[in-house]
């Protein structure tokens, strides 16, 4: 059985209700190539700026 990489960080997404698209918005990126950067393992310090901009958008949401 395939184990879901990055799945912390799509179950984070679900989590607070912020879509990808946010998240890749603020990174400067397309839609398109944050899917599949999140189809490899990415760094602890890439993924601690992910979470800290879900936190952000999170908060704006509220």
């Amino acid at each position: 059985m395939k184990t879901m990489r990055n799945k912390d960080i799509k179950d984070y997404f679900k989590s607070k209700g912020v879509p990808m698209w946010r998240a890749a918005e603020r990174l400067g990126i397309a839609d398109s190539s944050f899917s599949r950067m999140l189809r490899y393992e990415i760094s602890e310090e890439k993924k601690a700026e992910i979470f800290k901009i879900i936190d952000e958008l999170a908060e704006m949401e509220e």
